[in-house]
């Protein structure tokens, strides 16, 4: 079972784009934090950023109602990219390797303020077979 249970922030608002099919699909980043104490007695704070894809109705709802900053509890699986088999390897213009992990959404709820809500997606409209190849990231 590949399942994931993320909350965090929005880094920017969400961007909806339909394939060629018509079917929606809407992309946004989730950072997510960790606090803790290390060994010598000092605070850390950790960063991890993920990319979500909401496919169909909840990709609309999300384009609608999700803003930057907000906080956002994400449900959905791991994307492998084709390629490595892992999380999407890139390079900077700074040459600084990095790596971005990949979710599809199954249901997004909305936290905080007076428009929180909960959406799941249409499990028929979730990711169509050969999405990957349809959409240019």
């Amino acid at each position: 079972m590949n399942k994931l249970i993320l909350t965090g922030n929005l880094g920017r608002d969400p961007e909806m784009r339909y394939t060629p099919q018509g079917q929606a699909v809407t992309s946004f980043s989730l950072a997510v934090n960790r606090k803790y104490t290390n060994g010598a007695g000092e605070a850390v704070q950790e960063t991890i950023w993920f990319r979500v894809q909401a496919w169909g109705k909840l990709a609309e709802v999300c384009n609608t109602y999700l803003k930057k900053g907000a906080k956002t509890l994400v449900v959905g699986r791991l994307a492998a990219d084709k390629s490595t088999g892992g999380p999407r390897i890139w390079t900077a213009k700074d040459g600084t390797p990095h790596a971005d992990f990949e979710v599809v959404a199954e249901s997004v709820e909305f936290l905080g303020g007076t428009q929180q809500a909960a959406v799941q997606g249409d499990p028929q409209a979730v990711e169509p077979a050969g999405a990957d190849e349809d959409i240019p990231f």
